[in-house]
């Protein structure tokens, strides 16, 4: 498995999607929503998934964060939530069907689940269990660890730990109600810290 073999959509959907992830998140963002899309990837090659929609999990995994930057950021809806939205509003004006455009909402909102069936939603699950390799250290050993090393240099950690720690106390504390606080209240911020791919490199 090497880095050259993942390679991203060019539908009009995926490269707006590239287009407002690099406009509007941190290059610590940046790189995270990049990486999860990657782990996505190679988890579905290591698990053997074959039946996936590769355009709907890169514009999901792009864009499952951008509720926590300040222009997306919503009053109420938790940060997985308003990201699921701007999803919606970005592939129907992209042509996606209706229901085909709910689906990135449902994977987005998905992705902070504590876990997900891959019967259920096959790219909610592979977008769960990457975020949960790249915020929580979930599943470290699962990937061939050249290829982890290989995506770590090409898309580093930066500042990470500190910034996606300090949105989602900020997340759970504006927003009791939202799964932001059952992140900080399982750990979240030192699982950051003490992630092992923090020491990769």
């Amino acid at each position: 498995m090497r880095l050259a073999d993942l390679t991203p959509p060019s539908s009009p959907a995926a490269v707006a999607a590239r287009d407002i992830a690099t406009r509007y998140h941190s290059p610590s963002l940046l790189n995270h929503v990049v990486r999860s899309w990657l782990w996505a990837e190679a988890f579905a090659i290591v698990e053997g998934r074959d039946e996936i929609d590769h355009e709907l999990l890169y514009v999901s995994a792009l864009l499952h964060d951008i509720g926590i930057v300040p222009a997306f950021d919503n009053a109420s809806l938790s940060y997985e939530e308003a990201g699921g939205h701007v999803a919606v509003a970005l592939t129907a004006g992209a042509g996606w069907s209706a229901e085909r455009s709910d689906r990135a909402l449902d994977v987005i909102v998905r992705h902070n689940w504590p876990s997900v069936d891959p019967a259920f939603d096959i790219e909610g699950h592979l977008l769960e269990i990457a975020t949960g390799l790249d915020i929580s250290g979930a599943r470290p050993d699962a990937l061939p660890e050249e290829f982890v090393r290989e995506v770590l240099v090409a898309y580093p950690r930066l500042d990470l730990a500190a910034e996606f720690g300090a949105g989602v106390v900020d997340q759970a504390r504006r927003k009791p109600h939202t799964a932001a606080l059952r992140l900080v209240d399982g750990g979240v911020v030192d699982k950051l810290r003490n992630n092992p791919l923090e020491r990769v490199g």
